[in-house]
């Protein structure tokens, strides 16, 4: 049995899910304390008792400290089972972060398997639905598998509601090399919102399009339902032949639209004057694949602490290491060895 301190590193919820996939892949149980230990309110949340849920499912196993605020868990695997499941985290919690838990187990099964999470599609401190879907699996699906995502409903904090349907056709992950982004193809600055005033979209776009000077044409509102909010989000996005990053700022009560533009425009920013393949959590998602397929490499901006939580994570599971060099343009080149 593996056991972690959930405290160490980012110390956080990811340390939870990639232990748990990787437990269900490899058939090695594993014992974690401190759960969330770094947090502001440490301890097991809704969301991740349900990604734990959905682990059990899936894999037929046994976890023990299974409750919402509970600070200690040992996950015993049993036997993955592809099929079709549907799981609801009954919150605004995130769909995409219980994805994370059982995609990996699933895309290196048997048969395929079918997805509807229900909760929060778009919500801080995640990955928003459309990251998932544009960024993160094309990557995936170029090292073998064939995964695809669509959104049947958003789900905005703190109502959640949203639905999301994963189709996944498993096969062995191949390594593959990630260095080059190749030529710009196309950008866009997406505000969305439901339930709330036009002008906060409307002033985050203002914003967004002055400071990276892109077009009108580039730059643009969204209206949702109304019974999808209230909820609001800035998506920027800029395709690359080979990759596309997608940078996302959330309103939120406190914070004026302008401000959520402009945080939002200073990370796009630095992703842009890099010549990093992956932002920051997109390296993220990355890691767990790459370390599973045996090799491969990617450039990224300077890992993050994340990253590094989790590279020591899979190096427990799979005593494969992830390492982390810098090379020119300002950028880190990610190898598996």
């Amino acid at each position: 049995m593996i056991i972690i301190d959930g405290s160490e590193g980012e110390g956080g919820g990811q340390v939870i899910r990639n232990a748990c996939a990787l437990s269900l892949v490899t058939g090695t149980s594993v014992q974690i304390t401190n759960v969330r230990g770094k947090r502001s309110k440490p301890g097991l949340m809704r969301q991740h008792v349900t990604a734990l849920q959905s682990a059990c499912a899936i894999g037929n196993a046994e976890c023990e400290g299974l409750a919402v605020g509970s600070s200690d868990l040992t996950f015993r695997p049993g036997r993955v089972v592809p099929g079709e499941y549907r799981f609801a985290v009954g919150t605004a919690g995130s769909t995409g972060l219980v994805l994370q838990t059982v995609l990996m187990p699933l895309v290196l099964a048997d048969a395929p398997s079918r997805l509807v999470l229900e909760g929060g599609t778009h919500n801080m401190l995640a990955p928003p639905f459309e990251f998932i879907a544009n960024s993160f699996l094309p990557i995936l699906n170029r090292m073998g598998p064939k995964v695809e995502a669509r959104l049947v409903r958003h789900g905005f904090y703190p109502r959640g509601g949203g639905r999301i349907e994963i189709d996944i056709t498993p096969a062995p992950l191949t390594p593959i090399d990630c260095t080059q982004r190749g030529a710009a193809i196309e950008r866009s600055a997406c505000a969305l919102f439901a339930g709330l005033p036009f002008e906060i979209a409307d002033r985050e776009i203002k914003v967004a399009r002055g400071a990276l000077d892109w077009s009108e044409r580039e730059c643009f509102v969204r209206e949702l339902p109304a019974d999808q909010g209230p909820g609001n989000i800035l998506l920027l996005t800029a395709a690359f032949e080979h990759v596309t990053e997608i940078v996302s700022g959330f309103g939120q009560l406190g914070m004026t639209a302008e401000r959520v533009a402009k945080t939002a425009v200073g990370r796009m920013r630095g992703y842009l004057a890099s010549d990093a393949f992956a932002g920051p959590y997109l390296a993220d998602q990355l890691l767990l694949p790459f370390a599973l397929a045996g090799g491969g490499s990617f450039t990224t901006v300077k890992p993050s602490q994340h990253s590094l939580t989790a590279a020591d994570v899979i190096e427990r599971f799979l005593g494969r290491r992830c390492r982390f060099e810098p090379v020119a343009g300002g950028a880190h080149l990610m190898t598996v060895r």
